[in-house]
This record gives structure tokens, C-alpha cells and sequence, in this order.
């Protein structure tokens, strides 16, 4: 991957967006697309090999979560695992089926489907994040608590990693909380596999998602982990691929990358999550050296090992990156007719207005070297001193 730090081939920091797709999904995919183009639910040679693909990447994906391959519904991507995990746990409970709760810094993907539902008569609770943007596991009790009378059993939906700032959420304290209370725990992971250990059984969650593209997977494919005995419904209807899960001719090829790109995490974990957290590390220091008044956002250990989301005193995250065009990096803001948006998560851990302006989200991976880092804290430096 070509990253000199030029406008054409710019730093990419940007790995909590999407990650470039590994070249050995990239040519595992091209083999199945070229070789095993055969519709799996065929019984001819050509769908027998489509379906071998099928069952191999179901396998790598269990794997990689630690669980059985047939806990393991293969999706359209993260969004959509999100979806039939809300959607499905409550439809499959119908009047058993007490609330959901989830917390301040969710995802889009958790948010619009939990107002949905709030839309046509479920009861929400939204939990607050402290200024490190994590949930009290006390305060998701307490909302289940208040959501489990008359013997309804309620959803829990809190992300296992924050998507801009990094902070990892008590997971394993949650559900030990809300699991006596008989709640059903469902965990958006789709930022936390393929940087840090991520096993359903240590964190003993009921359903958990993972997005393709978020580890050197290929987009539009994803998978819910759903364990076994817990109820749902499909959100599409139609024959009955995935177990009667998730109606339409299987994405062989998709799949296959996906349980490549698991694969490689699993086997590349004991080095890719140490060598990220030094290297974050590291270019924190630089820019605290570099930067007076530099300030970090989020947790300061419970965090991913790739995460660095950091606010620039004095400017906006978006005229720094204006002003560095060999630098592909975020911020959490929008600008909505002319208007600059500060993020909303930062908002929602107590982040002033200027401090939540002024924040980017510097995200690592696999291909980056120490000598980007150092390049890009050139150009963060030199960018915010032009600004000041």
C-alpha cells in the first residue's frame, strides 16, 4: 500500500473507517469469483465447491470469536447485523418482550433501528457515558431492572469499542449484571475484532457483530454471532439460506473473503495489537511534545490498540485536515450548511463545544510505520501553527 504522504497517495489514518482489504482475500475472492461461481444450494460440482467455500468461512469466522460455526448467520455487513439483531430479538419475543436499552454513544446502526422500534411502542432506555464514554454497569442494571416486570425479558445493545474514540465498554461486567435479570446481551464489535481478542464466551454475550471491511475484509459482507437457544426472527424473507435466517443466494465470494480476512486476524493478533499500541503511543507523545495544550479523548487504557482521537486547541479538526492534503484521517463533526457540528459522541461524554471542534480521529493499522506517524506529526504541527 503506497502511502508517501503526497495529495495523491496520502497517510492513511483512517483504519476505524475502513481498512484496505488484505491482498490475500483479494486473491482468494478473485479465485472463487473466477472458479467457484456456482450457486451453494446446488448439488452439481459447481455448487458443491460454492458451498465448500461457504461452510470454510463460516468456520474461520467461529473461529476467530470462539464459538460453533452454526452460531454464525452470515450478513450484508455490520449495519444489517445490527438490524437483525434488534429487530429480530424483539419480533421473536413479541409480548414477552419488556424494552431496550442501549447506551449515549452507539453507533447510527444501533440508534436509527432502537428509534424505530421506540416509534412504534418500545420502550428505550438510553444509558449516559461518563467523560471516558463509558456506561456505568450499574445504570444498564438499574434500566433493566426497571424494563424485566411481569416476568418480559429485556435487550441490551452496548457496543463492545467506540468507533471515535476507541473506549472499550465493561462488557463482561454488564452482562453479569443484566443476565440476572434474564436479559438478552447483544454487542456491536465491529470495531473491536480483528485489533484486540475478542471470544462471545469471556465476554458471554448472546449476539455480536462484526463488519467484513473493518479487518482487511472486503465491504458488504458481515456476520451476527447469535448464540444457540437465543430466539429470532429473519428480517428477509424467502428461501431458507443461513438456517432460515437470511433469505437470497449466498455471497460466496464475499463470505470467502470474510473468512479469510478472520483467519489472518486470528493468526496475526499476537503481533498486529502490541505493535498498534506502541506505535499509537508513540505518536501521542510526539504530538504532546509538538503540540502545547493537545488533549486527548476517551479512555487512557481500556481503549483500542489503533485508537487515537485527540483535540487541537484553538482550531477546527476540519481546517487541519484541509490544511494537510498527505494526511487521510476524521473528524466526528459535520458541517450541515456552512454550519460546523461538533460530534455528537464527544458531546454526549461532556466535551465542551471548541474541544469537540477541534478533536480528530487518528486510527492506525497493519501498514503503518513508524515513519508515517512521524510524517504526519509534521504535518499536524506545521498545519496547526499556520492556524493559530
Amino acid at each position: 500500500m503506497k502511502q508517501d504522504g503526497t495529495a495523491s497517495h496520502p497517510i492513511y489514518l483512517d483504519h476505524n473507517a475502513t481498512t484496505p482489504v488484505a491482498p490475500e482475500v483479494v486473491n482468494l475472492m478473485s479465485q472463487v469469483l473466477a472458479e467457484d461461481f456456482g450457486n451453494p444450494s446446488s448439488d452439481h460440482p459447481y455448487g458443491l465447491n460454492a458451498r465448500a467455500r461457504v461452510i470454510t468461512a463460516r468456520a474461520e469466522i467461529a473461529t476467530l470469536l470462539g464459538c460453533a460455526p452454526e452460531e454464525i448467520l452470515i450478513t450484508g455487513g455490520g449495519s444489517e447485523s445490527n438490524n437483525q439483531a434488534l429487530r429480530g430479538i424483539v419480533e421473536a419475543l413479541g409480548d414477552r418482550f419488556g424494552g431496550l436499552v442501549i447506551s449515549a454513544v452507539e453507533h447510527p446502526a444501533i440508534v436509527k433501528p432502537a428509534a424505530w422500534l421506540a416509534a412504534r411502542g418500545v420502550q428505550l432506555r438510553v444509558v449516559p457515558v461518563d467523560k471516558f464514554g463509558r456506561v456505568d454497569p450499574g445504570d444498564v442494571e438499574t434500566a433493566v431492572r426497571d424494563l424485566s416486570c411481569g416476568g418480559r425479558l429485556a435487550l441490551v445493545s452496548i457496543m463492545h469499542a467506540n468507533n471515535e474514540v476507541g473506549t472499550l465498554q465493561p462488557i463482561q461486567e454488564i452482562s453479569r449484571r443484566v443476565k440476572s435479570w434474564g436479559a438478552i446481551l447483544h454487542t456491536d464489535a465491529a470495531q473491536s475484532v480483528g485489533k484486540i481478542p475478542v471470544d462471545v464466551t469471556t465476554l458471554d454475550v448472546d449476539l455480536l457483530t462484526v463488519a467484513g471491511h473493518k479487518l482487511y475484509g472486503p465491504k458488504g459482507i458481515g456476520a451476527l454471532y447469535i448464540r444457540a437457544g437465543t430466539p429470532m426472527v429473519p428480517l428477509i424473507l424467502g428461501a431458507g439460506q443461513e438456517r432460515g435466517l437470511r433469505a437470497g443466494t449466498e455471497n460466496a465470494p464475499g463470505m470467502a473473503g470474510l473468512g479469510c480476512a478472520c483467519r489472518l486476524a486470528h493468526q496475526r493478533m499476537p503481533e498486529d495489537e502490541p505493535y498498534a499500541r506502541r506505535l499509537r503511543d508513540t505518536f501521542l507523545r510526539m504530538l504532546k511534545e509538538r503540540i502545547p495544550g493537545i488533549e486527548r479523548n476517551g479512555h487512557p487504557v481500556e481503549v483500542l490498540p489503533n485508537t487515537l482521537n485527540v483535540s487541537f486547541p484553538g482550531v477546527l479538526g476540519r481546517h487541519l485536515l484541509e490544511k494537510c492534503p498527505g494526511l487521510a484521517a476524521s473528524t466526528g463533526s459535520a458541517c450541515h450548511a456552512g454550519e460546523e457540528k461538533p460530534s455528537e459522541i464527544l458531546l454526549k461524554m461532556g466535551l465542551s463545544e471548541s474541544r469537540a471542534l477541534g478533536a480528530l480521529r487518528l486510527s492506525l493499522g497493519r501498514h503503518t510505520e513508524a515513519a508515517h506517524v512521524e510524517k504526519a506529526t509534521d504535518f499536524l504541527t506545521d498545519a496547526w501553527k499556520a492556524l493559530r
